[in-house]
């Protein structure tokens, strides 16, 4: 990598830092009448109506992370709609004063849902070949592209197994036209949210999702007909990852397409049009300019190995079921500063970000953890308030306490959990001014700052830039889950002033940095909002169903 690459990607995370006396540039207004369409569409005359889910699957809490053994669920339409439904689907619909909005499985920065989905399916008895775009709004499937007979056997033979491919890609402007320069975080974020509902839902159906992470970003856009698309301007997807999602997981996954099916992709034609989102769009050139400069390039593929430790609550999980804490997560607005989270939820919720082979979400293989977690203990019964430091990754232990505060204790608190005392204090006033003065973070049971190896793993490969974004979210969707089956509500936080969090551990460079923050407590509902269901809509289009 060029040392002018770095430099640039640096520029652009630096220039996007909340400061207290300047924020990130953006509009500095919202522009209601130009927001863009939460739902992309394509024009396709092919639409497939996938079938909704009525029951819980009979999957408890752990089976979000444990595959059953035994054969897996066919890949049918049904059960690739109980996938899709599960992961990327609607939850439910708010209102308020005439107004209504959706919630959506995935959750997304100021639920603006940058991230879109597109299946590459084989032919199959139950759906033609094809490569198809998911519209949550129908839960449906759009045909972009007929896949020939040849193809799909070419895929599955590479793969030595039936399945399909799941691809996200980003559309920018969603996210810019509200937060301005620094969506382009955001929009990363939103991947690994995505990403790591992909992994969920498919591990209840038994199957396993796998990233591709020696393809490029060029071949996936060859594979999705990007290249061969009309986009309105500024409305483009930008590609972010490709799974294979098949019954059978394991080391031996191939992690790429051959030259041959990607060769065969480029002849295919690509003829539907997006729909346009918003009456005009604003150029934030400087998000274009780092998307550019953080595509992946081909690479070797990666094989990661996590170990197998057991789960701290393994003999007393949360009494809901899997498919429960999926349709019931949601962004907390506000918290009682009064509540608290035993001790004991506190380490399990915890315990589920630590990467483990064989179990969801991170055995997707996104790669070996790069971020760990700075924590602000408020209201955890059994524990004192205080600066706690929560590490995935145990090689980087030395590195961390050589780079944050001697005076710091590193006092470990359970032998079964890499979790650190580091400063008793009470951190609430402290959190709250770190996360731009936002009470959710003091009034909470407790707040994170998400603290990734930075500069050398920029430095190193500048797409990974995208993908520390993208850990950071799918510990933030872990969370989201791992607070609903405790009884609690968490809520992710983009605003925070950058260097002021690097400065209380004592960070003098960016050699660690904080992506992402995170804060989980008992909620207070707003009563007034009320909550309608998910797809209650589709009968007002159609009143045959």
């Amino acid at each position: 990598m060029d040392d002018q690459t770095y430099k640039d990607v640096i520029d652009y995370h630096d220039r996007t830092k909340h400061h207290s006396h300047r924020y990130a540039r953006s509009a500095g207004y919202i522009d209601w009448e130009n927001q863009p369409n939460p739902f992309r569409s394509y024009d396709t005359e092919t639409v497939v109506a996938l079938p909704f889910l009525h029951d819980d699957l009979n999957k408890a809490h752990l089976d979000l992370y444990r595959r059953p053994s035994g054969e897996p669920t066919a890949f049918s339409l049904e059960n690739i709609g109980i996938f899709l439904e599960l992961s990327l689907g609607l939850s439910a619909w708010k209102s308020h004063s005439g107004d209504r909005w959706p919630l959506r499985m995935n959750p997304s920065s100021g639920n603006l849902h940058p991230t879109e989905a597109h299946l590459i399916i084989p032919e199959s008895a139950s759906l033609p070949g094809g490569v198809y775009h998911y519209n949550p709004l129908h839960h449906a499937l759009e045909c972009r592209c007929a896949l020939p007979a040849s193809l799909s056997g070419d895929i599955c033979a590479h793969f030595g197994t039936d399945g399909f491919l799941v691809a996200l890609s980003s559309i920018f402007w969603r996210e810019s036209w509200k937060y301005g320069e620094r969506a382009f975080r955001y929009c990363n974020h939103d991947v690994g949210h995505a990403a790591a509902g992909l992994s969920f839902s498919a591990g209840l159906r038994g199957w396993c999702a796998t990233y591709l992470n020696a393809l490029s970003d060029e071949s996936i856009e060859t594979i999705l007909g990007f290249d061969r698309t009309r986009w309105h301007l500024r409305e483009e997807e930008h590609p972010d990852l490709l799974c294979w999602i098949t019954g059978h997981s394991g080391p031996d996954v191939p992690r790429t397409l051959t030259g041959d099916v990607i060769a065969a992709f480029s002849k295919l034609p690509f003829e539907s049009a997006p729909n346009r989102l918003s009456r005009q769009t604003v150029d934030w050139q400087v998000i274009h300019r780092t998307a550019r400069l953080t595509r992946k390039p081909p690479t070797s593929g990666r094989k990661y190995a996590f170990g197998t430790p057991p789960f701290f609550d393994d003999k007393t999980p949360s009494p809901l079921s899997a498919v429960d804490i999926i349709r019931n997560r949601r962004s907390a607005t506000a918290f009682d500063p009064d509540g608290t989270i035993e001790k004991n939820s506190f380490f399990a919720i915890l315990d589920k970000t630590l990467p483990r082979s064989g179990y969801s979400p991170f055995d997707i293989q996104l790669g070996n953890p790069q971020v760990h977690l700075l924590l602000f203990v408020h209201n955890v019964t059994g524990l004192p308030r205080g600066l706690y430091f929560f590490l995935r990754n145990s090689t980087d232990l030395m590195s961390v306490r050589d780079a944050t505060r001697p005076e710091f204790r590193w006092h470990q608190i359970s032998e079964e959990l890499p979790l650190y005392l580091l400063k008793e204090e009470d951190f609430r006033h402290k959190a709250v001014q770190l996360s731009c003065n936002q009470d959710i973070a003091g009034d909470s049971a407790f707040s994170m700052g998400m603290i990734a190896r930075f500069a050398d793993t920029v430095r190193r490969a500048p797409y990974r830039y995208r993908h520390l974004f993208w850990e950071c979210g799918m510990i933030g969707q872990v969370l989201y889950l791992e607070a609903e089956a405790q009884g609690a509500r968490g809520t992710g936080i983009g605003c925070y002033f950058d260097d002021p969090v690097h400065e209380i551990i004592g960070l003098k460079d960016n050699t660690w940095q904080s992506l992402y923050h995170f804060t989980v407590g008992r909620p207070v509902e707003d009563l007034r909002l009320t909550t309608l269901p998910p797809y209650e809509h589709l009968k007002d289009l159609d009143p045959g169903e």
